[in-house]
Formats: structure tokens, C-alpha cells, sequence
């Protein structure tokens, strides 16, 4: 099995005071090739752990691919670090520099001295095209370890990955072909409870089932060789039965994208009034590029579960609409719900059961519980429904 790694690098990432969304996005992709991640590891902008760390590693891994640490600041260091590891000089790479040069020149800037350093790579190196940014990529063989170094900008990054890495990798290596992962997504169940109904279901030889559970959703896994396609899909029926009546949806299609597949096949817009989730129901649904024809963000204010019901029907009205979603005010761990379609318009009061939660969560919840009326409508489902901390305590049908 071919040992692939990844090295962060950057106080940044190492303090948490950004997220390392190139991490996530790297294992999902290596994954996909058939090249599961094997570790990951975080070190910060000091040479002695950069050497360090690459002499380790070089020893372990077969593909270490190291991210950050290209730039143009006193802080950057991996070219160097890298260099010090395999006991190499620095080496100017001319061709870069010059594109480097006309790449600031195409936009009126003049090139400032300390950008020179993103053109100069590791004697023993060879140089990974960027097509997308300033710092030029490298790959070199430090003992059994095939590394590459990367530019930490996201986009900068992944194409990189895209077009220099995995190609290599599949010139380098015999990928194994990729393992079978399915998936689906559900909303208000808790993670104990779902696993207690799924783990009596036996499994395949070496396939295992996993739970990724992230507020308010939790995605149900079932990963294994894709030899075993035929068990692995006979025991994904049984998980589709059992988690029926709380699977929002499956794959990786993602909630509002789902809704917005579904009413644009329907020819159906949608009018949102928020007060309680401030817009982020509105941020949620126009992001998947659902069908809006309008949304209003209201201040917070008291109203009966009727008057909401009455006020989400004449969104509808006013807008031309056939459907209108609105979520109201929050009073005192309450908060009502209403979904207006052709056939009627329905309303829920809810309350939360506990306060261990803060607002934005609470706010994310909602705006699920929100989508999901609107879903559960689109399937013919019943259109009320809770969470596994939110008590229903009033329904309206009219």
C-alpha cells in the first residue's frame, strides 16, 4: 500500500487561526483516485522543525505533499527547508522568474525584489507549473519519500494538484482502484441513536461504517473495496430503509443544491421572510442558485403561529409566487415556521429543550428545519417535523 502524507506548514495553520480547508479538500480527492491519505501533520514557520520534520518524514512516506511556505515573506520557508533537508543550494529558476516578471508587468506593477525568492527551488528539484498564481511548485526525491511542495492559496493549490501532482503520481505508481463510499445525509436523529439501528446490520469483509456528524447534520458512511460492490449495495438498502424517514438526501449533491435541482425540474420559484435566522436561510438557498423570487429580512417580533401562517401566505400573494418559506422571532426558546404551497399552507411552533446550544447553531438548525418542510413537501411526506432537541408544540394546516 503506497504511504501518501501531508505536511502543513504556517503559524497560521498551526495556531488555528485559520482553517486548513486544503487538508479536507486534498483527502477527499486522494481518495477518489484510490490513494487514501495515510496521516497529516501541521508545523510552523521555524526552519530546525521544517528540516526536521522532512528528514522524518522522508523516511516513512512514499508521497509527502507539503503545503505553504512558497510566498514572498521572511516567513516563507519551505524552499529553503527543503533544500537544507537533501544538503543542496538554492537554484534560480530564470524561465519563472521572467514569467514572474511579465505576470506583474501585464498588470502595471512592478515586480518588488522580494518576490525573487518564489523562482528559486532546491539543485536537485524539479519545478511545478502554477498557472494561477505567483510561486512556482517543486517535486524532488528526499530518501524513499517522492515530495511536493505547493503554494498554500486554495486555487493556487488545487491546480497545482490537479494538473502536476496526481498525473505524476499516476505515471510513478500502480493506483489501486479507488475503494466505494456511500453516502447520505440525515436531520433529526442523534448520532447514538442512529448508531444503535445501524451497527446490528453485518457487514462485508473490510468494509466499515462511519458517522461524520457536523451541526445540524450527520452523513451516514459505508467505505470499503470496491470488489465488495455487490454486498456493499444489498446492506446500503437496508440503511436507506431504516433511515428513510430522516435522510435529507444522498451522495454529495449537498441540501440546497437538492432543493434547487427539484423546483427548477418543477418550474417552481420560492419567497423567503426570515426574522430569526437573520438571512441565513436566504445565503443558504441563493448560494445553490435555488429559484428566489424574493426575500426579506424582518426585525424580530411577536406573533401568534396563525399570524405567521397568515403573513407567509401573503408573501406568497405578493410576490406571484407559489411558495414562500418564513421563519419567525425567537421567544423564549420558541420560535414558528411556516411553509405556503398551492395545496395549503402549514405552520410549526417549536421550542428548544435545552440551552446548551448558541445562537448561530440554533440560527442552522432552523434554517435546516426550514428546507426540510419544504423538502418533505416536494416528496409528499409529512410536512412537520422535529429534532432530536426540539420539541413540536403546535401545528397549523389551512
Amino acid at each position: 500500500m503506497i504511504r501518501v502524507e501531508m505536511l502543513s506548514t504556517g503559524d497560521e495553520v498551526l495556531h488555528g487561526q485559520i482553517v486548513d480547508t486544503n487538508a479536507a479538500w486534498l483527502a477527499d480527492v486522494l481518495f477518489q483516485q484510490g490513494l487514501p491519505m495515510t496521516s497529516r501533520s501541521t508545523v510552523g514557520d521555524a526552519m530546525d522543525s521544517l528540516v526536521e520534520t522532512l528528514l522524518a518524514r522522508s523516511h516513512e512516506a512514499d508521497v509527502l505533499i507539503v503545503n505553504g511556505g512558497l510566498g514572498p515573506t521572511s516567513d516563507d520557508l519551505s524552499a529553503q527547508a527543503a533544500a537544507k533537508a537533501c544538503g543542496v543550494e538554492l537554484k534560480m529558476q530564470q524561465e519563472w522568474l521572467e514569467n514572474m516578471e511579465a505576470w506583474f508587468a501585464s498588470r502595471g506593477r512592478i515586480m518588488a525584489p522580494s518576490n525573487r525568492k518564489q523562482a528559486e527551488i532546491p539543485a536537485n528539484a524539479e519545478m511545478l507549473d502554477n498557472p494561477v498564481g505567483t510561486a512556482c511548485g517543486f517535486a524532488l526525491q528526499l530518501n524513499r519519500c517522492w515530495m511536493f511542495f505547493t503554494p498554500g492559496v486554495p486555487s493556487e493549490f488545487k491546480t497545482m494538484v490537479e494538473q502536476q501532482i496526481i498525473p505524476r503520481l499516476k505515471s510513478k505508481f500502480e493506483l489501486p482502484e479507488p475503494p466505494l463510499c456511500l453516502r447520505l445525509t440525515t436531520f433529526g436523529r442523534g448520532e447514538s441513536d442512529l448508531a444503535a439501528e445501524l451497527e446490528p446490520l453485518a457487514l462485508p469483509e473490510g468494509v466499515v461504517m462511519g458517522y461524520r456528524s457536523s451541526m445540524p447534520i450527520i452523513e451516514i458512511k459505508l467505505t470499503g473495496p470496491a470488489s465488495q460492490r455487490i454486498a456493499m449495495e444489498q446492506v446500503w438498502q437496508q440503511v436507506r430503509l431504516q433511515l428513510a424517514e430522516c435522510t435529507i438526501f444522498e451522495g454529495t449533491e449537498g441540501f440546497p443544491a437538492l432543493l434547487a435541482r427539484e423546483l427548477k425540474d418543477r418550474d417552481l420559484q420560492l419567497a423567503i421572510s426570515e426574522q430569526f435566522t437573520a438571512g441565513l436561510l436566504n445565503w443558504q438557498l441563493a448560494s445553490a442558485e435555488v429559484p428566489l423570487s424574493a426575500a426579506e429580512v424582518l426585525p424580530q417580533q411577536a406573533e401568534t403561529l396563525e399570524d405567521q401562517v397568515t403573513r407567509t401566505a401573503s408573501v406568497a400573494a405578493r410576490q406571484q409566487t407559489p411558495l414562500a418559506l418564513s421563519v419567525g422571532a425567537l421567544e423564549e426558546g420558541e420560535v414558528a415556521i411556516a411553509l405556503h404551497t398551492p395545496e395549503a399552507t402549514w405552520g410549526q411552533r417549536v421550542k428548544f429543550t435545552h440551552g446548551r446550544h448558541n445562537q448561530e447553531t440554533r440560527q442552522k438548525v432552523v434554517a435546516m428545519m426550514a428546507m426540510n418542510m419544504l423538502r418533505r413537501w416536494l416528496h409528499g411526506s409529512e410536512v412537520s417535523t422535529g429534532h432530536g432537541w426540539i420539541d413540536i408544540l403546535e401545528t397549523v394546516k389551512r
